[in-house]
């Protein structure tokens, strides 16, 4: 009976572990199921991707190729505009040196040892003389101005201009854009049209119109600069205005028939007795070629930057017009008392000042003085 029972437990063990084992089998099924279709599926994927890959990859190397030459030709293009940018600043600055008539400042002794080398007895006056400017006047620099025969009257308007010097009194109280008719109508003086505009030789019935418009120049350009309060920015303007010769020659023309209308104006006082005018118009109509205004501007003011500069009668005109004090230091005078003068001796203590140096009464420079 016991064997009985055994073997009937052992039938029902073996009965109990099949459905056991059929269930294990059932499990491991389905994993190996699920890893089957994952790795179907990953491969599925990285077969997706690598058929992508294939389509992309071309375009991509063809864009980066595109990308890659795009960048070397900007570079390329930068290197040429830098190039090109860089030629034309050294143009523009060759032409704007060429151009401007007034230099920058530059050592005071350094230009006298480039300009005087040797030992003749005049280089070692001018030597002695540039170092006695240098200890005991101060003048450390100097710039050095075109060398025609407008220098003098671009020396003395450029540092009026660059200093901010307003027009003086005697224009305030009148239109001097009016001032060539006056001089024809008001006064009779037809022989304005013999006028000569320096080296252009210019004259005729349109000279009325040609001088309005340099002296309508001349006021607007000394209205603009004097009103610039920043020296730098004055500075910046001058250095335009003296670059452009047309503009600049103008300016002197003006200049020139204002001192021919100041010379009618004492010319007609002193003939009339109206009132004492200053000693430097004695002087300048003492002169056997300049006894009255036509003569004046025919052997004087007409041959100004054409065939001859300013002489020192005018330079006292000069000064007298624009109401400063022109003090030259004339280097060839060293050592004697005409080795500084002031144009014109009788001047105002409420003008301004302006310097020049000369080492010959034709040519000059600016000299810059630092205490």
């Amino acid at each position: 009976m016991l064997r009985h029972l055994d073997k009937g437990a052992s039938k029902n063990g073996e009965q109990l572990t099949e459905p056991v084992k059929r269930n294990r089998v059932d499990q491991s099924s389905k994993k190996s199921i699920g890893r089957n279709e994952v790795q179907s599926w990953t491969t599925a994927v990285n077969q997706s991707l690598h058929i992508v890959w294939q389509k992309i990859k071309r375009q991509l190397i063809l864009v980066m190729s595109f990308l890659l030459a795009a960048l070397w030709y900007c570079r390329r293009l930068y290197a040429y505009l830098a190039q090109l940018l860089k030629w034309w600043s050294r143009y523009l600055q060759r032409k704007f040196k060429k151009n401007l008539s007034v230099l920058a400042e530059v050592d005071l002794l350094g230009y006298c040892a480039r300009e005087w080398k040797g030992e003749t007895k005049q280089a070692k006056q001018m030597k002695a003389a540039y170092e006695e400017l240098f200890w005991r006047h101060h003048v450390k620099y100097i710039r050095q101005v075109r060398r025609d025969n407008y220098c003098a009257l671009r020396a003395v308007l450029f540092q009026v201009f660059s200093k901010g010097i307003y027009f003086p009194s005697w224009m305030k109280e009148r239109d001097i854009l009016k001032l060539p008719e006056k001089l024809l109508y008001s006064q009779g003086c037809n022989w304005i049209q013999q006028y000569s505009f320096g080296p252009e030789r210019y004259t005729g019935a349109n000279v009325f119109g040609k001088l309005r418009k340099c002296i309508e120049i001349l006021k607007t350009q000394w209205t603009e600069i004097s009103g610039v309060k920043d020296h730098d920015e004055r500075g910046n303007m001058c250095n335009i205005l003296f670059s452009d010769e047309s503009k600049e020659h103008k300016l002197y023309e003006a200049i020139k028939f204002i001192m021919l209308y100041q010379v009618v104006e004492a010319y007609e006082q002193m003939k009339n007795e109206q009132k004492r005018v200053p000693i430097l118009f004695s002087l300048l109509f003492a002169r056997d070629t300049s006894s009255d205004p036509l003569s004046f501007m025919m052997n004087h003011l007409n041959s100004i930057g054409d065939t001859g500069g300013l002489e020192q009668v005018e330079m006292f005109l000069l000064g007298y017009l624009l109401e400063v004090k022109i003090r030259v230091y004339r280097l060839y005078k060293f050592n004697t008392e005409e080795f500084q003068v002031n144009y014109p001796e009788e001047y105002q203590r409420d003008w301004q000042e302006v310097s020049l140096l000369t080492e010959d009464d034709h040519h000059y420079l600016i000299p810059i003085i630092r205490i």
